[in-house]
């Protein structure tokens, strides 16, 4: 991709046009620009990198994965008719007793209000629809209702459900991907990256605040590569990192859905995935 890039580049400038001489110091862009990470360790065709904020991830060319979050409760305003009858009782308590005393009363009351009403809100739509889970995976079902030749292994993640597809490969450029990602509420940053970056991605070491690694990885060192003298500090975060990330497993395995067609290659990926991700063992979750 880099050899290409330059080739690319290269013509253009030749061909009189103007372009930037240098680029974001990023890790990585869903508008195309390339992944760049350091690469941990290597699979065949699959690379394993460590990301901006420290956790290993697994990039494949051809074996799908997919994330599908939890969506979060609506949001409860403080309006509606139980507002307006704490409003009106502060405004006549105003009255009767001191203005101050009646806007503070009023507040105070809506507030109550509104906090009781949230609570309502949330229990009704943790319950509604079977639950969050329940509702992540109803549009997962529904497709594959309609594409019964289709194999999905379901991985719980901290905040929802990861998918990977077992029953052949595919190219990120595939239409049928697309399809895919929309049918089941993918993330819409990830399907963009996927399409300009040719791979799927998918995390298989914590997050490290959620296992109480307070220190992030250090300012100006993550996006790769970083000059030799960063490296010792660096080194000195990720061996912290990995020595949290052995008692934490990066997704849990549910079930499998669909058929139970498989291919040699989403097998091999769907190994290293669960050993990587300790998706077998009971481990808190990160």
């Amino acid at each position: 991709m880099a050899d290409a890039r330059a080739r690319d580049a290269f013509d253009r400038i030749l061909a009189g046009e103007k372009l930037p001489r240098s680029e974001p110091r990023v890790p990585y862009d869903a508008e195309g620009l390339p992944i760049r990470e350091e690469i941990v360790a290597r699979y065949g065709n699959e690379v394993i990198t460590r990301n901006s904020y420290g956790a290993r991830c697994l990039n494949s060319p051809d074996v799908l994965f997919a994330d599908v979050d939890f969506k979060p409760p609506p949001p409860v305003g403080l309006g509606g008719p139980m507002a307006a009858l704490s409003l009106a009782a502060g405004v006549a308590c105003g009255v009767l007793i001191h203005p101050v005393a009646g806007v503070v009363a009023a507040i105070a009351t809506m507030l109550a209000v509104g906090m009781v009403r949230a609570k309502r809100a949330q229990r009704r739509y943790r319950q509604e629809g079977g639950g969050p889970e329940a509702r992540a995976l109803a549009p997962v079902k529904a497709f594959l209702a309609a594409n019964p030749d289709w194999h999905l292994r379901v991985y719980r993640t901290p905040n929802g459900f990861r998918l990977l597809a077992m029953h052949r490969t595919f190219d990120p450029l595939d239409p049928q991907v697309n399809a895919f990602f929309e049918a089941i509420g993918a993330d819409a940053y990830y399907a963009l990256s996927c399409r300009h970056q040719h791979c799927f991605r998918a995390r298989v070491s914590g997050k490290p605040w959620r296992m109480g690694l307070r220190e992030h990885l250090p300012r100006g060192r993550s996006a790769w590569p970083i000059a030799d003298e960063h490296r010792p500090e660096r080194e000195r975060w990720v061996a912290e990192y990995e020595r949290k990330a052995e008692c934490f497993a990066a997704c849990r395995f549910v079930e499998a859905l669909g058929s139970r067609d498989y291919v040699s290659a989403t097998q091999a990926v769907q190994r290293l995935h669960d050993d990587l991700c300790r998706a077998g063992r009971d481990l808190p979750m990160a």
